[in-house]
């Protein structure tokens, strides 16, 4: 992996770039549709490209259990198992492991749970989970960390920084495909002191990208967007960096300044499943009655197919009437949505009008409804 910053803003930390692989070429700040199970839910591959996708995400903890990377790898690897042939992101697992509080142990060696499917048990060794992604043949891997809810005390903190810097180092031995890249994940709960200490190990032992984890676990938003200004600037300006599961519009682009690269989120799948759409002039519920007879489309100024073929109208009838079409057509307006955010934000960039735009996105964005 080559990661170029092509232009930097001249008012924030934003900053313009490219991740070159032998496979693919992405342009940052770049949005990730969140693909669990080797799969945008609702989408095919062709409709992702259509809409300019570049990374997608698997998550390791699901397909291990099933299908099962003996499978996956028997079948050719992950990326012509799902015939995506740009790139592929993969999460460690480590976040799901850690949401089975009940049926999980963790210990120095790595994390014992129990299987949220049939109650298997299984144990992730930080050697474990990257093998697993080497077997996968993900272009982007992450190590086992051990995230903190909130709040959480300091002693939880910092053994959860110590467990992830030793892990991350255990990591980095284990031995990777060619083309496959290692990041490191900083955590450190909301403790600016222990997030300076992460970073500094972590930064130190050299690693081809940094992730931020341990945010959007129910803080509020003025101290995410703390921990998101303080976490990048401990990080080093020649790596991506990748802000892990943080997706409200209003958040990305307040990250985008901040000198964050790279987003995924589970939002615009999970809510266009729920009915929430997001637009350019706000949000908007399908399933309300206003939208009964509304003969237009959900955004006049989005170009997505959806918007393109169908009214509002007709979204609604499909919703109220659990119909599969309205979870694809809306799922569809939702991810163009959030990548044409990030082709905005690039363009804005580049042509150095991105702050005053981002400031007012920011401020009015919340409040919007279409």
């Amino acid at each position: 992996m080559k990661f170029s910053i092509l232009k930097e803003d001249r008012s924030t930390q934003a900053r313009l770039g490219k991740i070159e692989t032998e496979r693919y070429t992405s342009k940052t700040p770049v949005f990730m549709p969140v693909g669990t199970l080797g799969t945008v839910k609702a989408l095919s591959p062709g409709e992702l490209k259509d809409m300019g996708a570049t990374i997608i995400l698997g998550n390791t903890y699901h397909l291990y259990l099933r299908p099962g990377v003996k499978l996956i790898e028997t079948l050719g690897g992950l990326h012509r198992f799902a015939s995506w042939n740009r790139l592929i992101l993969t999460d460690s697992g480590g976040f799901q492991v850690h949401s089975l509080n009940p049926l999980r142990k963790i210990t120095e060696n790595g994390v014992e749970f129990r299987s949220h499917l049939d109650g298997s048990k299984h144990f992730f060794t930080p050697e474990k989970v990257i093998e697993i992604q080497r077997i996968l043949g993900s272009d982007f891997v992450m190590p086992l960390d051990w995230c903190v809810s909130y709040p959480a005390t300091e002693a939880d903190v910092e053994k959860g920084v110590e467990l992830t810097i030793r892990w991350a180092k255990r990591s980095k031995a284990v031995l990777l495909k060619e083309h496959q890249s290692l990041f490191a994940i900083l955590q450190g709960g909301m403790s600016e002191r222990y997030r300076r200490q992460c970073a500094e190990e972590l930064v130190g032992m050299g690693f081809e990208g940094y992730a931020i984890g341990g945010l959007s676990v129910g803080e509020p938003k003025s101290l995410m967007w703390e921990m998101v200004e303080l976490s990048t600037s401990l990080l080093p300006k020649d790596k991506p960096r990748y802000l892990m599961g943080v997706g409200k519009p209003e958040d990305i682009v307040f990250s985008v300044m901040c000198g964050v690269d790279m987003f995924d989120c589970v939002l615009p799948t999970r809510c266009a499943r729920n009915g929430l759409l997001f637009t350019s002039k706000g949000k908007l519920r399908i399933k309300n009655s206003i939208y009964k007879n509304q003969d237009f489309p959900v955004d006049e100024d989005c170009n997505c197919y959806t918007c393109r073929n169908f009214s509002r109208a007709y979204l609604r009838h499909l919703f109220v009437n659990d119909e599969i079409l309205a979870l694809r057509l809306n799922t569809i307006h939702n991810v163009y949505f959030y990548l044409s955010l990030m082709e905005e934000v690039r363009t804005r960039i580049a042509d150095g009008n991105f702050e005053r735009w981002a400031i007012r996105f920011i401020k009015e964005y919340p409040e919007m409804e279409a």
